[in-house]
């Protein structure tokens, strides 16, 4: 209906077709450049008869209808061709400046970035982008202006989030998306860098441990073997066990397995985690042990085929967001039967992270080479091996140095003899 093109930049409005919704799809304004294209949303849905039959429609209706639309049109129109008169069009400067609607509102950057992450269909980073969202909306409100993120701000609001118990690997987490907030206002200069809040004498973004909890051999034997009469216990303690022995892999992954993974006595895949930020793809590859074969033999689709998902979780045609929710949902799951398996054993903060960390420390302690951990773990390089291998390590030298003082333990010793 509307269309602009300048510069190898294209702007189109459209029918985006691709998620349907009570049998309407949303209208959108596509911007196409270097066989790259953005979908900007008018807020209009319509049926395909309806969008083909607007342009030549007649009535108040139809006309506010396409008027709306032209209005959203013209509104990208306006700062393409702006961005492509200065020489400085990318669809990051194009999202910051439609997302800048209120005067360099930081509310309304972190809400184009949500845009920008749900057309690239990265649901995982939209929701943690929208969680820390919400957040700082609850903490100041929405309407933000980027000049008053000061280092005294962010000392404050990572005052209040701890205030909120949170932990600190969670407010660096948060921090982290402001800073790319931030970083997006300094590049589109509305942050001149004499007032960039984050560095040395100024906010510095705090780490946390987190969750290292890495198994010994015993215990993983203890966690194997435990067994409350209860199936989904069972069931979910062996999704655990499986990620350990799939060098472990991500739940997500293991939902996302199908039979054609396995070749040749392996099972072959790519982290999906890694796969959108990482230029080399890394294919992490497991031997198929007879503990691998009995858990898919319990619990995978009976009559696959085999290009169908072995566990009955995902069916393939769910959304990314569906297919996030699905898995988290099974997390979830896992995580609350691990923690009665936990309570039981004595362990703390027992959770689906264990099963990478427990093959990790398990492999080095029992002598295996660095470079098999790294390429088993698909990490990118060495150093990163050894960089994740050094934290578990750590607790295990912090655990045996209280050793050399517990007297109190000593003397029960000395008693019993």
């Amino acid at each position: 209906m509307f269309n602009h093109s300048q510069d190898g930049v294209t702007i189109s409005s459209v029918l985006d077709t691709r998620r349907a919704k009570d049998l309407k799809y949303p209208a959108k304004i596509r911007v196409t450049y270097r066989r790259i294209r953005k979908y900007y949303p008018t807020g209009k849905d319509f049926t395909d008869e309806e969008w083909k039959k607007l342009p030549a429609a007649k009535g108040k209706a139809a006309n506010e209808l396409k008027e709306s639309i032209q209005i959203s049109f013209d509104t990208v129109k306006s700062v393409a061709v702006a961005l492509i008169k200065e020489g400085l069009f990318s669809f990051e400067l194009l999202n910051t400046r439609l997302g800048r609607q209120t005067a360099g509102s930081v509310n309304s950057t972190f809400k184009a970035k949500i845009e920008e992450l749900k057309e690239d269909e990265r649901p995982g980073t939209e929701m943690y982008y929208a969680n820390v969202l919400s957040s700082v909306e609850k903490f100041k409100g929405e309407n933000i202006t980027f000049a008053s993120i000061t280092p005294e701000w962010l000392k404050k609001y990572e005052k209040w989030l701890l205030s909120n118990n949170l932990s600190y690997s969670t407010v660096g987490m948060y921090m982290r998306a402001i800073r790319a907030i931030v970083n997006i206002g300094k590049k589109d200069g509305i942050i001149k860098p004499n007032d960039y809040p984050f560095g040395p004498k100024k906010y510095s973004i705090p780490t946390g441990e987190g969750r290292k909890l890495a198994l010994t051999m015993p215990l993983i034997k203890k966690v194997i073997d435990f067994n409350d009469g209860v199936a989904g216990t069972a069931r979910y303690r062996d999704l655990w066990f499986l990620s350990y022995l799939t060098n472990g892999a991500n739940i997500g992954d293991l939902l996302r397995l199908k039979d054609i993974h396995f070749v040749d006595g392996e099972v072959r895949f790519f982290r999906a985690k890694t796969i959108r930020t990482s230029k080399k793809k890394k294919e992490v590859a497991a031997i198929v042990t007879p503990e691998i074969i009995a858990i898919i033999e319990r619990w995978g689709v009976k009559g696959r085929k085999p290009n169908d998902y072995i566990f009955p979780y995902l069916k393939g045609k769910e959304t990314p967001m569906q297919e996030k929710m699905i898995i988290q949902g099974v997390v979830k799951r896992i995580n609350k039967k691990l923690k009665i398996i936990g309570d039981s054993l004595g362990l703390v903060d027992f959770t689906t992270y264990s099963a990478r960390h427990s093959f990790a420390t398990v492999l080095k302690r029992s002598g295996a080479n660095i470079a098999y951990i790294s390429e088993s773990l698909g990490h990118p390089d060495v150093k990163t091996t050894e960089n994740y291998l050094d934290s578990f390590e750590k607790s295990e030298r912090q655990k045996n140095a209280l050793l050399l003082t517990n007297f109190a333990k000593e003397e029960e010793e000395q008693k019993d003899k």
